[in-house]
Protein backbone atom coordinates (compact mmCIF):
# COMPACT_ATOMS: atom_id res chain seq x y z
CA UNK A 1 0.00 0.00 0.00
CA UNK A 2 1.39 3.52 -1.15
CA UNK A 3 1.15 6.22 1.57
CA UNK A 4 -1.31 7.99 -0.66
CA UNK A 5 -3.26 4.92 -0.48
CA UNK A 6 -3.10 4.53 3.24
CA UNK A 7 -3.92 8.56 4.14
CA UNK A 8 -6.81 8.05 1.63
CA UNK A 9 -8.29 4.85 3.19
CA UNK A 10 -11.04 4.81 5.82
CA UNK A 11 -10.03 5.85 9.47
CA UNK A 12 -9.68 2.77 11.08
CA UNK A 13 -11.78 2.69 14.42
CA UNK A 14 -9.85 3.97 17.67
CA UNK A 15 -9.72 2.31 20.80
CA UNK A 16 -8.98 4.70 23.39
CA UNK A 17 -5.44 4.38 25.34
CA UNK A 18 -5.33 3.35 28.89
CA UNK A 19 -6.97 5.86 30.99
CA UNK A 20 -8.06 8.24 28.23
CA UNK A 21 -11.82 8.77 28.30
CA UNK A 22 -13.53 8.76 24.70
CA UNK A 23 -16.95 11.55 24.12
CA UNK A 24 -19.32 9.19 23.46
CA UNK A 25 -22.79 10.39 22.76
CA UNK A 26 -24.61 11.19 25.94
CA UNK A 27 -21.11 11.53 28.02
CA UNK A 28 -18.93 14.36 26.73
CA UNK A 29 -18.62 17.35 28.75
CA UNK A 30 -20.68 20.17 28.32
CA UNK A 31 -17.56 22.40 27.45
CA UNK A 32 -16.41 20.22 24.74
CA UNK A 33 -17.02 23.23 22.32
CA UNK A 34 -14.60 25.36 24.39
CA UNK A 35 -12.60 22.46 24.58
CA UNK A 36 -12.16 21.93 20.75
CA UNK A 37 -11.64 25.25 20.19
CA UNK A 38 -8.62 25.23 22.64
CA UNK A 39 -6.36 23.59 20.36
CA UNK A 40 -7.11 25.20 16.92
CA UNK A 41 -5.09 27.98 15.83
CA UNK A 42 -6.55 29.77 12.12
CA UNK A 43 -5.92 31.97 10.19
CA UNK A 44 -7.77 34.82 8.93
CA UNK A 45 -8.41 37.63 6.49
CA UNK A 46 -7.96 41.46 6.96
CA UNK A 47 -6.71 43.81 9.90
CA UNK A 48 -9.34 43.96 12.19
CA UNK A 49 -11.13 40.77 13.77
CA UNK A 50 -13.93 39.66 12.15
CA UNK A 51 -17.18 38.69 13.59
CA UNK A 52 -16.66 35.07 13.22
CA UNK A 53 -13.04 34.89 15.10
CA UNK A 54 -14.33 36.81 17.91
CA UNK A 55 -17.39 34.40 18.75
CA UNK A 56 -14.73 31.70 18.42
CA UNK A 57 -11.93 33.29 20.78
CA UNK A 58 -14.96 34.12 23.08
CA UNK A 59 -15.75 30.69 22.81
CA UNK A 60 -12.38 29.50 23.86
CA UNK A 61 -10.17 29.49 20.29
CA UNK A 62 -6.58 28.73 20.78
CA UNK A 63 -5.89 31.90 19.21
CA UNK A 64 -4.36 32.89 15.46
CA UNK A 65 -1.82 32.89 13.24
CA UNK A 66 -0.62 36.48 11.43
CA UNK A 67 -0.32 36.27 7.69
CA UNK A 68 1.12 39.65 6.26
CA UNK A 69 -2.31 40.62 4.69
CA UNK A 70 -3.22 40.93 8.26
CA UNK A 71 -0.33 43.85 8.80
CA UNK A 72 -0.64 47.21 7.42
CA UNK A 73 2.91 48.32 7.17
CA UNK A 74 1.60 51.87 6.78
CA UNK A 75 -0.14 51.66 10.22
CA UNK A 76 2.67 51.35 12.64
CA UNK A 77 0.09 50.74 15.65
CA UNK A 78 -2.35 48.44 13.90
CA UNK A 79 -1.00 45.21 14.46
CA UNK A 80 -0.34 45.68 17.91
CA UNK A 81 -4.49 47.16 18.44
CA UNK A 82 -5.48 44.14 16.73
CA UNK A 83 -3.42 41.45 19.01
CA UNK A 84 -4.99 43.79 21.41
CA UNK A 85 -8.22 43.01 20.05
CA UNK A 86 -7.87 39.40 19.90
CA UNK A 87 -6.74 39.09 23.76
CA UNK A 88 -9.93 40.93 24.89
CA UNK A 89 -11.89 38.25 23.14
CA UNK A 90 -9.62 35.62 25.08
CA UNK A 91 -7.04 36.84 27.54
CA UNK A 92 -5.18 33.41 26.70
CA UNK A 93 -4.59 33.92 23.35
CA UNK A 94 -1.18 32.50 21.43
CA UNK A 95 -0.90 34.92 18.72
CA UNK A 96 1.90 33.29 16.19
CA UNK A 97 3.31 34.25 13.24
CA UNK A 98 6.29 33.27 10.98
CA UNK A 99 8.85 35.49 11.68
CA UNK A 100 12.33 33.94 10.80
CA UNK A 101 14.48 36.88 9.99
CA UNK A 102 15.66 36.84 6.53
CA UNK A 103 13.63 35.52 3.94
CA UNK A 104 10.33 34.91 5.83
CA UNK A 105 8.72 37.47 7.61
CA UNK A 106 4.94 38.62 8.05
CA UNK A 107 5.44 41.95 10.26
CA UNK A 108 8.05 43.10 8.01
CA UNK A 109 6.65 41.13 4.52
CA UNK A 110 6.23 44.55 2.41
CA UNK A 111 9.74 46.49 2.72
CA UNK A 112 11.83 42.98 4.18
CA UNK A 113 13.25 41.94 7.22
CA UNK A 114 15.66 44.14 8.72
CA UNK A 115 17.09 41.14 10.59
CA UNK A 116 19.48 38.43 8.69
CA UNK A 117 18.51 35.54 8.07
CA UNK A 118 19.41 31.57 9.32
CA UNK A 119 22.09 30.95 6.32
CA UNK A 120 23.35 34.32 7.15
CA UNK A 121 24.08 33.90 10.20
CA UNK A 122 25.26 30.49 9.88
CA UNK A 123 27.66 31.60 7.53
CA UNK A 124 29.01 34.33 9.88
CA UNK A 125 29.44 31.49 12.73
CA UNK A 126 28.83 34.07 15.69
CA UNK A 127 26.39 32.61 18.39
CA UNK A 128 25.91 35.68 20.45
CA UNK A 129 25.01 37.33 17.01
CA UNK A 130 22.51 35.04 16.57
CA UNK A 131 21.35 35.21 20.17
CA UNK A 132 21.12 38.90 19.24
CA UNK A 133 19.04 37.99 16.33
CA UNK A 134 16.51 36.50 18.05
CA UNK A 135 16.21 38.68 21.05
CA UNK A 136 15.38 41.15 17.78
CA UNK A 137 12.96 38.81 16.73
CA UNK A 138 11.49 38.61 19.87
CA UNK A 139 11.72 42.41 20.80
CA UNK A 140 10.08 42.44 16.91
CA UNK A 141 7.06 40.04 18.09
CA UNK A 142 7.01 41.85 21.91
CA UNK A 143 6.15 44.80 20.55
CA UNK A 144 3.62 43.74 18.03
CA UNK A 145 1.48 41.63 21.24
CA UNK A 146 2.22 38.40 19.54
CA UNK A 147 3.33 35.63 21.24
CA UNK A 148 4.60 32.96 19.47
CA UNK A 149 6.87 33.21 16.61
CA UNK A 150 6.94 30.13 14.63
CA UNK A 151 11.31 30.29 14.52
CA UNK A 152 14.04 29.13 14.27
CA UNK A 153 14.12 26.35 11.54
CA UNK A 154 16.23 23.81 13.17
CA UNK A 155 16.41 21.65 9.98
CA UNK A 156 20.02 20.69 8.44
CA UNK A 157 19.70 21.81 4.62
CA UNK A 158 22.08 18.55 3.42
CA UNK A 159 20.42 19.06 0.05
CA UNK A 160 21.20 21.53 -2.41
CA UNK A 161 18.34 20.81 -4.22
CA UNK A 162 15.44 21.22 -1.44
CA UNK A 163 13.06 23.73 -2.53
CA UNK A 164 11.64 25.09 0.31
CA UNK A 165 14.50 25.15 3.43
CA UNK A 166 17.30 26.57 1.96
CA UNK A 167 18.90 29.93 3.08
CA UNK A 168 16.12 29.51 6.35
CA UNK A 169 17.91 27.15 7.87
CA UNK A 170 21.53 27.81 9.48
CA UNK A 171 23.79 25.58 6.93
CA UNK A 172 24.48 22.19 6.29
CA UNK A 173 27.03 21.13 9.08
CA UNK A 174 24.84 19.46 11.84
CA UNK A 175 26.49 20.67 14.68
CA UNK A 176 27.05 24.42 13.61
CA UNK A 177 23.38 24.38 13.26
CA UNK A 178 22.45 22.74 16.23
CA UNK A 179 24.43 25.04 18.54
CA UNK A 180 23.12 28.47 16.37
CA UNK A 181 19.66 26.78 17.00
CA UNK A 182 19.86 26.98 20.80
CA UNK A 183 21.44 30.26 20.43
CA UNK A 184 18.01 31.98 18.67
CA UNK A 185 15.56 29.48 20.92
CA UNK A 186 18.02 31.17 24.10
CA UNK A 187 17.83 34.96 22.60
CA UNK A 188 13.60 34.64 21.38
CA UNK A 189 12.48 33.55 24.77
CA UNK A 190 14.45 36.70 26.76
CA UNK A 191 11.42 38.32 25.85
CA UNK A 192 8.83 35.53 27.09
CA UNK A 193 8.05 35.08 23.18
CA UNK A 194 7.38 31.03 23.17
CA UNK A 195 10.34 29.64 20.24
CA UNK A 196 8.97 27.32 17.93
CA UNK A 197 12.06 24.54 16.43
CA UNK A 198 11.03 23.59 13.16
CA UNK A 199 10.13 21.18 11.47
CA UNK A 200 10.56 17.90 13.34
CA UNK A 201 11.92 15.34 12.52
CA UNK A 202 14.21 17.42 10.06
CA UNK A 203 13.01 18.62 6.40
CA UNK A 204 16.54 19.01 5.01
CA UNK A 205 17.00 16.04 3.06
CA UNK A 206 13.42 16.88 1.01
CA UNK A 207 13.53 17.64 -3.03
CA UNK A 208 9.70 18.23 -2.64
CA UNK A 209 7.73 21.06 -1.10
CA UNK A 210 5.20 19.89 1.45
CA UNK A 211 3.44 22.77 0.61
CA UNK A 212 3.05 21.15 -2.85
CA UNK A 213 3.55 17.77 -2.08
CA UNK A 214 4.23 14.70 -0.39
CA UNK A 215 8.17 15.18 0.59
CA UNK A 216 9.92 12.04 1.58
CA UNK A 217 13.26 11.89 3.43
CA UNK A 218 15.19 8.37 2.11
CA UNK A 219 17.15 8.05 5.01
CA UNK A 220 17.07 5.27 8.10
CA UNK A 221 16.09 6.36 11.56
CA UNK A 222 19.92 5.80 12.41
CA UNK A 223 21.08 8.75 9.46
CA UNK A 224 18.47 10.89 10.96
CA UNK A 225 19.72 10.34 14.29
CA UNK A 226 22.94 11.14 13.19
CA UNK A 227 22.59 14.44 10.63
CA UNK A 228 18.95 15.93 11.73
CA UNK A 229 17.71 15.22 15.23
CA UNK A 230 20.64 16.64 16.85
CA UNK A 231 19.49 20.53 16.53
CA UNK A 232 16.24 20.03 17.85
CA UNK A 233 17.49 18.04 20.84
CA UNK A 234 19.85 21.61 21.24
CA UNK A 235 16.01 23.35 21.51
CA UNK A 236 15.04 21.28 23.79
CA UNK A 237 17.87 21.45 26.26
CA UNK A 238 17.23 25.06 25.75
CA UNK A 239 14.00 25.26 27.00
CA UNK A 240 12.04 25.25 23.68
CA UNK A 241 8.91 26.43 24.54
CA UNK A 242 6.85 24.72 21.05
CA UNK A 243 8.12 22.70 18.27
CA UNK A 244 6.57 22.37 14.80
CA UNK A 245 6.24 18.85 13.22
CA UNK A 246 6.66 18.08 9.14
CA UNK A 247 4.56 16.65 6.76
CA UNK A 248 7.48 14.63 5.75
CA UNK A 249 7.63 11.01 5.47
CA UNK A 250 10.39 9.14 6.90
CA UNK A 251 9.95 5.68 5.88
CA UNK A 252 10.93 4.14 9.55
CA UNK A 253 8.30 5.97 10.68
CA UNK A 254 5.63 5.28 9.27
CA UNK A 255 3.86 5.43 5.61
CA UNK A 256 2.05 8.55 6.24
CA UNK A 257 3.41 12.36 7.24
CA UNK A 258 5.52 12.60 10.70
CA UNK A 259 2.31 15.28 11.53
CA UNK A 260 -0.08 12.06 11.56
CA UNK A 261 2.59 9.33 12.89
CA UNK A 262 2.58 8.85 16.17
CA UNK A 263 5.98 7.32 16.39
CA UNK A 264 7.02 10.78 15.20
CA UNK A 265 5.63 12.50 18.26
CA UNK A 266 6.73 9.94 20.38
CA UNK A 267 10.25 10.43 19.44
CA UNK A 268 10.28 13.67 20.44
CA UNK A 269 8.80 13.54 23.49
CA UNK A 270 11.41 10.74 24.15
CA UNK A 271 13.97 13.42 24.27
CA UNK A 272 12.18 15.47 26.98
CA UNK A 273 9.85 17.96 25.63
CA UNK A 274 6.89 18.72 26.76
CA UNK A 275 5.88 21.81 25.54
CA UNK A 276 3.52 22.40 22.84
CA UNK A 277 3.80 20.46 19.42
CA UNK A 278 2.41 22.20 16.67
CA UNK A 279 1.28 21.21 13.30
CA UNK A 280 2.55 22.33 10.40
CA UNK A 281 -0.08 23.97 8.33
CA UNK A 282 -2.95 21.61 7.39
CA UNK A 283 -4.02 23.15 4.39
CA UNK A 284 -0.64 21.93 2.57
CA UNK A 285 -0.68 19.33 0.08
CA UNK A 286 0.68 16.49 2.30
CA UNK A 287 -2.87 16.73 4.14
CA UNK A 288 -5.01 18.49 1.63
CA UNK A 289 -5.07 16.52 -1.01
CA UNK A 290 -4.83 13.28 1.15
CA UNK A 291 -6.97 13.09 4.15
CA UNK A 292 -7.98 16.79 4.17
CA UNK A 293 -7.14 19.02 7.12
CA UNK A 294 -10.16 18.07 9.17
CA UNK A 295 -9.50 14.29 9.04
CA UNK A 296 -5.83 15.65 8.83
CA UNK A 297 -6.55 17.45 12.53
CA UNK A 298 -8.06 14.81 14.17
CA UNK A 299 -5.19 12.26 13.29
CA UNK A 300 -2.50 14.73 13.99
CA UNK A 301 -3.86 14.97 17.68
CA UNK A 302 -4.27 11.26 18.00
CA UNK A 303 -0.74 11.09 16.55
CA UNK A 304 0.23 13.50 19.52
CA UNK A 305 0.03 16.92 18.31
CA UNK A 306 -1.48 20.04 20.69
CA UNK A 307 -2.09 22.56 18.12
CA UNK A 308 -3.51 22.66 14.50
CA UNK A 309 -2.49 25.00 12.61
CA UNK A 310 -4.90 25.62 9.80
CA UNK A 311 -3.12 27.37 7.41
CA UNK A 312 -3.40 30.87 4.89
CA UNK A 313 -6.51 31.34 3.79
CA UNK A 314 -5.43 33.23 0.59
CA UNK A 315 -3.23 30.57 -0.56
CA UNK A 316 -3.92 30.07 -3.95
CA UNK A 317 -4.45 26.43 -3.02
CA UNK A 318 -7.47 27.61 -1.29
CA UNK A 319 -9.39 29.61 -3.87
CA UNK A 320 -13.11 29.32 -3.46
CA UNK A 321 -12.68 29.02 0.57
CA UNK A 322 -13.12 31.65 3.08
CA UNK A 323 -11.27 32.19 6.49
CA UNK A 324 -14.16 31.08 8.69
CA UNK A 325 -14.91 27.61 6.30
CA UNK A 326 -11.23 26.93 6.92
CA UNK A 327 -12.21 26.93 9.95
CA UNK A 328 -15.01 25.45 11.09
CA UNK A 329 -13.83 22.31 8.74
CA UNK A 330 -10.98 21.12 11.52
CA UNK A 331 -13.73 22.28 13.70
CA UNK A 332 -16.69 20.08 12.80
CA UNK A 333 -14.17 17.28 12.32
CA UNK A 334 -12.67 17.33 15.56
CA UNK A 335 -16.47 17.74 17.09
CA UNK A 336 -17.42 14.56 15.12
CA UNK A 337 -14.33 12.80 16.45
CA UNK A 338 -15.11 13.68 19.71
CA UNK A 339 -18.45 12.58 20.03
CA UNK A 340 -18.43 9.17 18.40
CA UNK A 341 -15.26 8.27 21.13
CA UNK A 342 -12.54 8.54 18.05
CA UNK A 343 -11.06 11.48 19.54
CA UNK A 344 -10.79 10.80 23.56
CA UNK A 345 -11.26 14.00 25.39
CA UNK A 346 -7.85 13.79 27.94
CA UNK A 347 -6.53 13.80 24.54
CA UNK A 348 -7.75 17.33 24.22
CA UNK A 349 -7.34 18.35 27.53
CA UNK A 350 -3.81 17.30 27.57
CA UNK A 351 -3.34 19.36 24.50
CA UNK A 352 -5.27 22.13 25.63
CA UNK A 353 -3.19 21.79 29.11
CA UNK A 354 0.04 22.90 27.14
CA UNK A 355 -1.21 25.33 25.29
CA UNK A 356 -2.27 27.00 28.21
CA UNK A 357 0.86 26.42 30.35
CA UNK A 358 2.37 27.83 26.95
CA UNK A 359 0.49 31.47 26.64
CA UNK A 360 1.05 32.39 30.80
CA UNK A 361 4.32 31.68 31.06
CA UNK A 362 4.51 34.62 28.00
CA UNK A 363 2.20 36.47 29.98
CA UNK A 364 5.08 37.01 32.50
CA UNK A 365 7.28 39.29 34.00
CA UNK A 366 10.52 40.20 31.30
CA UNK A 367 13.34 41.62 33.54
CA UNK A 368 13.78 44.35 30.86
CA UNK A 369 12.94 44.43 27.10
CA UNK A 370 16.46 44.04 25.07
CA UNK A 371 17.55 46.38 22.48
CA UNK A 372 20.62 45.48 21.44
CA UNK A 373 22.64 48.03 19.69
CA UNK A 374 23.17 46.05 15.98
CA UNK A 375 23.73 47.16 12.91
CA UNK A 376 21.80 44.86 11.04
CA UNK A 377 23.41 45.71 7.53
CA UNK A 378 27.29 45.54 9.03
CA UNK A 379 26.78 42.12 10.37
CA UNK A 380 24.82 40.81 6.82
CA UNK A 381 27.39 42.23 4.69
CA UNK A 382 30.56 40.73 7.37
CA UNK A 383 28.02 37.31 6.63
CA UNK A 384 28.67 37.86 2.72
CA UNK A 385 31.05 35.94 0.69
CA UNK A 386 32.53 37.75 -2.42
CA UNK A 387 34.26 34.80 -5.33
CA UNK A 388 36.65 36.43 -8.19
CA UNK A 389 35.58 39.84 -6.92
CA UNK A 390 38.51 42.62 -6.32
CA UNK A 391 41.10 41.33 -8.51
CA UNK A 392 41.58 40.50 -12.23
CA UNK A 393 39.59 42.51 -14.97
CA UNK A 394 38.03 44.32 -12.10
CA UNK A 395 41.19 45.06 -10.87
CA UNK A 396 40.69 47.36 -7.27
CA UNK A 397 37.77 49.57 -8.40
CA UNK A 398 34.57 49.22 -6.33
CA UNK A 399 31.97 47.19 -8.60
CA UNK A 400 29.45 50.37 -7.66
CA UNK A 401 31.17 53.44 -6.94
CA UNK A 402 28.00 55.23 -4.96
CA UNK A 403 26.09 56.83 -7.77
CA UNK A 404 25.81 56.53 -11.53
CA UNK A 405 24.32 54.12 -13.94
CA UNK A 406 23.83 50.28 -13.63
CA UNK A 407 21.78 47.54 -15.44
CA UNK A 408 19.96 45.03 -12.56
CA UNK A 409 19.15 41.84 -14.46
CA UNK A 410 16.41 39.63 -11.96
CA UNK A 411 16.95 35.91 -13.54
CA UNK A 412 15.09 34.34 -10.28
CA UNK A 413 12.47 31.58 -11.58
CA UNK A 414 9.44 31.97 -8.86
CA UNK A 415 9.54 32.03 -5.45
CA UNK A 416 9.79 29.99 -2.25
CA UNK A 417 6.02 28.97 -0.96
CA UNK A 418 7.32 30.07 2.90
CA UNK A 419 8.42 33.40 2.02
CA UNK A 420 5.76 34.25 -0.45
CA UNK A 421 6.47 36.50 -3.10
CA UNK A 422 8.37 39.97 -2.51
CA UNK A 423 9.18 43.00 -3.79
CA UNK A 424 12.63 43.02 -5.32
CA UNK A 425 14.49 44.29 -2.36
CA UNK A 426 18.22 44.88 -4.16
CA UNK A 427 16.42 47.20 -6.89
CA UNK A 428 14.78 48.98 -3.43
CA UNK A 429 18.34 49.39 -1.62
CA UNK A 430 19.86 50.90 -5.25
CA UNK A 431 17.65 53.82 -5.16
CA UNK A 432 20.25 56.10 -5.21
CA UNK A 433 21.55 54.82 -9.07
CA UNK A 434 19.76 54.66 -11.97
CA UNK A 435 18.82 51.14 -12.11
CA UNK A 436 17.83 49.87 -15.85
CA UNK A 437 15.41 46.54 -14.48
CA UNK A 438 15.57 43.49 -16.81
CA UNK A 439 13.07 41.01 -15.89
CA UNK A 440 14.88 37.99 -17.41
CA UNK A 441 12.03 35.58 -17.80
CA UNK A 442 10.20 37.71 -19.47
CA UNK A 443 12.54 38.04 -22.52
CA UNK A 444 13.84 36.05 -24.65
CA UNK A 445 17.52 34.98 -25.16
CA UNK A 446 17.75 37.24 -28.01
CA UNK A 447 16.00 39.93 -26.29
CA UNK A 448 17.92 39.57 -23.27
CA UNK A 449 21.33 39.93 -25.10
CA UNK A 450 19.75 42.83 -26.60
CA UNK A 451 19.13 44.63 -23.39
CA UNK A 452 22.75 43.60 -22.15
CA UNK A 453 24.58 45.21 -25.49
CA UNK A 454 22.61 48.70 -24.08
CA UNK A 455 23.56 47.88 -20.90
CA UNK A 456 25.87 51.45 -19.43
CA UNK A 457 27.50 51.13 -16.02
CA UNK A 458 28.09 48.05 -14.09
CA UNK A 459 25.64 44.57 -14.54
CA UNK A 460 24.30 42.93 -12.30
CA UNK A 461 22.52 39.82 -12.37
CA UNK A 462 20.30 38.12 -9.33
CA UNK A 463 19.84 34.96 -8.51
CA UNK A 464 18.54 32.39 -5.88
CA UNK A 465 19.49 29.03 -7.21
CA UNK A 466 22.76 28.46 -9.07
CA UNK A 467 21.32 24.53 -9.21
CA UNK A 468 18.91 25.80 -11.38
CA UNK A 469 19.44 25.15 -14.78
CA UNK A 470 17.49 28.44 -16.11
CA UNK A 471 19.09 30.62 -14.25
CA UNK A 472 22.92 28.94 -14.78
CA UNK A 473 21.34 29.15 -18.47
CA UNK A 474 21.06 32.93 -18.09
CA UNK A 475 23.95 33.59 -15.99
CA UNK A 476 26.02 32.12 -19.03
CA UNK A 477 24.30 34.62 -21.77
CA UNK A 478 24.76 37.57 -19.28
CA UNK A 479 28.76 36.81 -19.01
CA UNK A 480 29.24 36.04 -22.95
CA UNK A 481 27.67 39.74 -23.18
CA UNK A 482 28.39 42.10 -20.64
CA UNK A 483 31.87 40.50 -18.99
CA UNK A 484 31.74 43.02 -16.47
CA UNK A 485 28.64 41.59 -14.75
CA UNK A 486 28.80 40.38 -11.22
CA UNK A 487 26.12 37.82 -10.00
CA UNK A 488 24.65 38.63 -6.92
CA UNK A 489 23.81 35.08 -5.19
CA UNK A 490 21.04 34.95 -2.90
CA UNK A 491 20.42 31.87 -2.35
CA UNK A 492 22.87 28.78 -1.01
CA UNK A 493 26.14 29.63 -1.84
CA UNK A 494 28.21 26.94 -3.51
CA UNK A 495 31.33 24.93 -0.94
CA UNK A 496 33.63 25.72 -3.84
CA UNK A 497 34.44 29.26 -4.99
CA UNK A 498 32.66 30.16 -8.10
CA UNK A 499 35.04 31.04 -11.04
CA UNK A 500 32.77 34.39 -12.08
CA UNK A 501 32.10 37.32 -10.21
CA UNK A 502 29.80 37.11 -7.53
CA UNK A 503 28.37 37.86 -4.21
CA UNK A 504 27.23 35.04 -2.41
CA UNK A 505 24.26 37.10 0.28
CA UNK A 506 22.71 34.03 1.77
CA UNK A 507 19.12 35.53 1.43
CA UNK A 508 16.86 38.09 -0.16
CA UNK A 509 15.72 40.61 2.51
CA UNK A 510 16.05 44.26 2.71
CA UNK A 511 18.83 43.79 5.10
CA UNK A 512 20.55 41.36 2.63
CA UNK A 513 20.13 44.03 0.05
CA UNK A 514 21.31 46.88 1.75
CA UNK A 515 24.03 44.72 2.53
CA UNK A 516 24.83 43.73 -0.60
CA UNK A 517 25.24 47.57 -1.90
CA UNK A 518 27.34 47.94 0.74
CA UNK A 519 29.72 45.25 -0.33
CA UNK A 520 29.62 46.37 -3.86
CA UNK A 521 30.63 50.15 -3.22
CA UNK A 522 33.89 48.96 -1.36
CA UNK A 523 35.10 45.64 -2.70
Amino acid sequence: MTSSDLLTAPAPAQTSPAGLTPAVEGQFPEDLNRLINSVILPGFVGTTVPQWLERALENGLAGVVYFGHNIDPDSPEQVSALSAAIRAANPNAVIGVDEEGGNVTRLQSRDGSTIPGAAALGALNELGTTEAAGRAIGQLCRDAGINLTIAPVADVNTNPLNPVIGVRAFGADTALVSAHTAAAVRGIQELRVAACAKHFPGHGDTVADSHMDAARVDLTMAEMAQFHLPPFRAAVEAGVASMMSAHIIIPELGEAPATLTPAASALLRGMGFDGVLITDALDMAAVRVTVGPGEGGVLALLAGNDLLCVGNPLNAYTTGRDDESCYTEVFDALHAAAVSGRLPVDILRRAAGRVQALAQWSAGEVAADKHDAVDWVSVAARATRTDSLGSGSLGKTPVLAGSGVLTLVDARTGHNMAAGPTENFLATALHHYAVTAVNATELSSAELEVALMQARGAVLVLVDSLESAEQAQTLELVFATAPQAVCVNAGLAPAEPTLFPALHAHGFSRVTAEAVVRVLETV
